[in-house]
């Protein structure tokens, strides 16, 4: 369904460790939501000059709670600086659901979710879809420390199995997702990867399920700005169905990519073989198989 421009109330702001969860009243968001789209919130007030929205992935929503939307983010700049001051009752101007959603087995799978930070977040959504068509989910989350883990408490208490990696290994084991990752893919026989991290780490996740044959769906949500495609700021390389590569808005056109049709290494370039490169030229047909 179509996005809409609402009105939120501010019900709760609280404190998980190292994030803020603020829950918005959106009925008309809750009920078109699907695990892996996004928002997009109006910040600084009516008489600011950060013109851009801000874009953050839905932890969860409660269409039959009084339409409510929690979302999670780390203050990270004026933006984000000036919505950690919002309170209860305070009203937000938001836009959502953005993007594509994540695709989900049509049959029962066992499937892995890999988050870093609070890219955890829309994974526990994805969790409970996948749980309604019978499938399986193991967790697997990091984060430079323990107060930057995003629920691991709710992955050990909802998954099928939970591993947890911090790099200073003060929670779980030292390391990163991507150190664990090829030994919990074995131990769960992993059937799809869904993840939600930094480029670098959906880079190295796509590469190993390549050689294990395991499709990725990946949430592409950094460099995400405006969140509404004006910006050009999430800009990234995706190779089509028909094989040529195209540049293309994460937050329009995804942020969920699978992960063997996003060039990694190109992300932050322009390709010069890429569909409108100085220099491109469309394929010339085989010989024998023109016309």
């Amino acid at each position: 369904m179509a996005p809409v421009q609402v009105r939120g109330t501010v019900l709760t702001v609280r404190r998980v460790d190292a994030y803020i969860a603020m829950t918005v009243v959106a009925p008309a968001i809750a009920t078109r939501f699907r695990p892996g789209q996004f928002i997009a919130i109006a910040v600084g007030g009516a008489q600011t000059s950060m013109l851009a929205r801000r874009a953050f992935a839905v932890h969860d929503v409660r269409p039959d709670h009084g339409g409510t939307v929690e979302f999670v983010f780390a203050v990270t700049g004026p933006g984000t600086g000036w919505l950690a001051e919002c309170r209860s009752r305070d009203v937000l101007d938001v836009v959502g659901p953005l993007g594509r959603p994540f695709p989900v087995p049509r049959d029962p799978a066992s499937c892995l979710l890999v988050g870093v930070g609070a890219g955890s977040a829309p994974l526990f959504a994805l969790a409970a879809r996948l749980a309604e068509r019978g499938c399986q989910a193991d967790f697997l989350l990091g984060a430079p420390s323990a107060d930057r883990v995003f629920g691991a408490l709710t992955a050990r208490r909802t998954g099928r199995s939970a591993v947890i990696t911090t790099a200073d290994g003060s929670l779980g084991a030292r390391g990163s997702v991507t150190d664990m990752l090829a030994t919990v893919v074995q131990q769960a026989r992993t059937d799809v990867i869904y993840g939600c991290a930094p480029v670098s780490v959906l880079r190295a996740v796509s590469a190993l399920a390549g050689r294990y044959a395991i499709p990725v769906q990946a949430l592409v949500a950094e460099p995400m700005a405006c969140g509404t495609g004006i910006c050009m700021g999430c800009v990234l390389p995706v190779v089509g169905t028909d094989g040529i590569t195209r540049m293309v808005r994460a937050c329009v056109d995804g942020p969920v990519f699978r992960g063997d049709h996003v060039r990694w290494d190109d992300v932050g370039t322009i390709p010069f073989d890429a569909l409108g490169a100085p220099g491109w030229k469309p394929r010339q047909p085989e010989a024998g198989h023109a016309g």
